[in-house]
């Protein structure tokens, strides 16, 4: 099971979650192989062009979606050369500034963000990161230009939020639940429709007046374009069977990630899936000019 990222990550730790539990339904050991580079398209490159023999399996997040825009130049089609298995699991975005960051709710920090966009930064995890969508979609749904700051990974970006050399980061609740709940940072809402399950009590920002704003980084899981029928279907078995497994389903929770509903769990789901977030995310990367190559 190839990882576009690095070992210890979020998309990493549902890949190893999933593995553990897939390894006891398939009746053989799932390996996960992480293979890093140019935000994910490398892994999914040699992917694109693997045996389709049912021993290569690949899983990844939004990026999946984004790159046909992010990279100009890109050596695969993300709807064409692969099979589709199936999703697994959302995890939702969260909102946070330094701890001495002005505003305090997300009113004030809108107010706030369009009287001085010119001296606030946002930090990210690099080109291509879902930090880095979503600053794209507030600054758009703001109407504001502020100055991104990309790190390499969450953990460098999160470390400057917590030292207040940047002001502003959007990231995952499986990296961010720590300091909300440690009050390491100042919290303004979650980027799901509705309120999410971990943190019950913390608003959306839909619900706070940012009409349409949605970020959720889901995670699908895909092999190369080939691979027999009978096999892709054993392995969304034991995908939708892990997506059932206590320990997984505890694992997940913790992380702030949510499963998806069974209904979602088909290949034909999550074809349907990256073409809507592929239509939904070009036109915004597009605009923004913020190619990766």
């Amino acid at each position: 099971l190839v990882v576009p990222f690095a070992a210890g990550g979020p998309t990493d730790v549902v890949a190893r979650t999933l593995g553990a539990s897939m390894t006891r339904t398939l009746g053989q050991t799932v390996v996960v192989e992480n293979r890093l580079g140019a935000g994910g398209t490398i892994a999914t490159a040699a992917v694109a062009r693997a045996n389709p023999d049912g021993y290569t399996f690949f899983i990844h997040h939004t990026g999946m979606a984004t790159a046909p825009a992010l990279y100009r130049k890109l050596p695969f089609n993300p709807l064409t050369d692969f099979e589709f298995v199936s999703q697994a699991v959302e995890v939702p975005m969260t909102l946070l500034a330094r701890k001495d960051f002005p505003p305090n709710n997300f009113p004030e920090f809108a107010a706030y963000v369009k009287a001085n966009a010119a001296k606030i930064n946002l930090a990210n995890a690099g080109l291509g990161a879902v930090s880095q969508l979503c600053g794209m979609l507030l600054e758009k749904s703001l109407g504001v230009k502020v100055t991104s700051v990309p790190f390499q990974g969450t953990a460098p970006a999160m470390q400057a939020l917590l030292g207040g050399q940047v002001d502003i980061l959007c990231d995952q609740t499986t990296q961010t639940l720590p300091q909300i709940k440690g009050g390491k940072v100042k919290f303004y809402g979650v980027t799901t429709p509705a309120r999410i399950k971990v943190m019950p009590e913390a608003p959306t920002l839909a619900e706070q007046g940012l009409k349409g704003f949605e970020v959720v980084v889901w995670h699908g899981i895909y092999a190369p374009k080939g691979t027999p029928k009978p096999i892709l279907e054993k392995m969304n078995a034991a995908v939708r069977t892990a997506l059932k497994d206590p320990m997984v389903v505890q694992r997940m929770a913790e992380m702030g990630a949510e499963i998806v509903p069974d209904s979602q769990l088909t290949p034909e789901a999550l074809q349907v899936k990256l073409k809507t977030e592929i239509d939904k995310w070009g036109p915004i990367i597009k605009a923004a000019g913020a190619f990766a190559d």
